[in-house]
């Protein structure tokens, strides 16, 4: 299942019928001389593949629902359209988005629907559909404060690059520790021990993967980073290939991302032809519709051509990675840093921060008067994010900092800095920074269903904690909702919470709880009788 392709990176048969049709895992078992059953496995583990007879998929994550998903939903149940809802598609700050096929289309509306006259094929959007870009700011802000300038135009490739090989393998690795980055797609682990630890390894064919598999509710801003600054994310790439003794380059983008995956692929095949990078060689591979492929392990596992599902750890990726090799993964952001600090200094970009450095992508949607992408100093606070996006529709009830993994917080908090320790320390994380401003409109017994849906949905099912505790935390709300706010269906719930944290391998599990147990410990209120 793993090959490199066109538009979208499967095989053609899958292509042509849009996913596991009858027959359809024998032709390509045939063609890829693979088990059958292997063939089915894999294909029916993703949400793009299993279901070829849904042509079109409405975005129930929170910011979507709220922007009107519901409704468009139920239009095109009613026009008759192949549709179902799913899971996030990064389009949080266009809502509602629609995939059409691979495309995603954004903030459809009803009578968009209703164009369609029941073909699917003609579902479009008012915007332009083949110019998926939504809001960067702030634009009066002097380019030398910001790393990724999402504003700017793409610069040639090679500068960046060319300054690494001036510094030396040794030299950039100096740079990005000097620097203070830290992973920006969630953990916030500092990328200069990746860097040391892979290339400090004996074995000597190594890799570098890119993780564009954005799908955190909330979230969307390396979609902007490769629609508006494709150069950063090749260049970043081939810098950091430079630094670990890498030779190939493999890019994982989701399978929703056929806009960003033709922009991208362009500019590869002017790296190859111009040669700027030497022989370093870069692969493009589309996920088929995991969540779970975001965890650094499961997409090895996918890129492998198996079911996503996150591997035990140790050995860490670092050591055995792709394809048992050494492998230096990082997500569209972060790599996206590294041009910038290696041009201008580790210094400088050290001192863009507050507490912590660098500047950050900070995605923000929901009740805000400019949902978008907006770069600023790692660390400022929600009231300051809010007003770079022209400030709160309503009154504030309650908000996500890091997506539907960082849980709920109230009010009291939004002057607490938007950093991986400061959030920390209230039980919550900055994760990839998917900001959702709520107001107080909002049940947050509701707000915390649709969390709690996408993780029952998203769980691979491979372990047990969060296999069997994501769909008891769902039932248990439902039970709650059901039952006229009975306290007593939500007894156990901090005992499921421990159970997945503690047990579960990867960190679906572990994030699952804490929509439910943040709403319920800041909002009880919205879960009485």
């Amino acid at each position: 299942m793993n090959q490199d392709a066109n538009r979208p990176g499967i095989p053609d048969a899958l292509e042509q019928r849009g996913g596991l049709a009858p027959e359809t895992s024998r032709e390509v078992a045939v063609d890829l001389g693979v088990p059958e059953a292997h063939v089915y496995g894999v294909g029916s583990f993703y949400h793009l593949l299993s279901r070829p007879n849904k042509k079109v998929r409405v975005c129930t994550g929170l910011s979507c629902r709220m922007g009107g998903a519901d409704e468009v939903l139920a239009a095109a149940e009613a026009a008759g359209l192949p549709v179902e809802g799913v899971s996030c598609l990064a389009g949080c700050d266009v809502p509602p988005a629609v995939l059409r096929g691979r495309r995603v289309l954004p903030a459809v509306t009803v009578a968009d629907v209703e164009r369609a006259n029941g073909e699917w094929e003609q579902l479009t959007s008012a915007d332009n559909a083949d110019v998926w870009k939504g809001t960067v700011g702030p634009l009066d802000v002097d380019e030398s404060e910001l790393a990724m300038a999402l504003h700017a135009e793409p610069k040639p490739l090679g500068a960046a690059f060319a300054r690494a090989s001036e510094l030396g393998a040794a030299g950039v690795i100096e740079q990005i520790k000097v620097s203070g980055l830290q992973g920006r797609g969630g953990a916030g682990f500092p990328a200069h021990i990746k860097w040391n630890a892979v290339a400090g390894q004996a074995e000597t064919k190594r890799y570098v993967v890119l993780n564009a598999d954005e799908g955190e509710p909330g979230t969307f801003k390396d979609r902007e980073v490769m629609l508006r600054r494709p150069d950063l994310v090749i260049e970043g790439l081939a810098i950091a290939a430079h630094a670990v003794g890498a030779k190939e380059v493999y890019l994982y983008l989701r399978g929703e991302f056929e806009v960003p995956w033709g922009v991208i692929e362009g500019l590869i095949d002017e790296a190859h032809t111009s040669g700027v990078y030497g022989d370093i060689k870069f692969h493009m591979h589309a996920g088929q519709g995991a969540y779970i492929c975001g965890e650094e392990t499961a997409l090895i596992e996918a890129l492998e051509g198996k079911r996503g599902m996150p591997r035990l750890k140790p050995p860490y990726p670092v050591e055995v990675g792709l394809f048992g090799k050494p492998t230096l993964m990082h997500n569209v952001e972060t790599i996206g840093c590294v041009p910038a600090i290696i041009e201008r200094g580790a210094d400088w970009f050290r001192e863009l921060g507050r507490n912590e450095a660098g500047t950050k992508l900070y995605c923000i949607s929901g009740h805000v008067a400019r949902p978008g992408t907006y770069e600023l100093p790692l660390g400022v606070t929600l009231d300051e994010l809010v007003e770079a996006a022209g400030g709160y529709v309503g009154t504030l009830k309650a908000f996500s900092p890091g997506g539907a993994s960082s849980g709920f917080l109230p009010p009291s908090e939004r002057s607490r800095p938007l950093d991986f320790k400061s959030l920390g320390e209230v039980g919550s994380m900055l994760g990839s920074a998917g900001v959702v401003v709520l107001n107080d409109t909002i049940d947050m017994r509701w707000a915390t269903m649709q969390s709690l849906r996408f993780f029952e949905d998203e769980s691979c099912g491979q372990c047990a904690p969060c296999r069997i505790g994501t769909r008891y935390l769902h039932e248990a709300l439902q039970s709650n909702a059901k039952g006229a706010g009975n306290p007593g269906t939500l007894a156990n719930v901090a005992e499921a919470a421990w159970q997945m944290n503690e047990g579960s391998i990867c960190g679906l599990g572990q994030a699952a709880p804490l929509p439910l147990t943040t709403a319920l410990k800041h909002f009880p209120e919205d879960f009485a009788s």
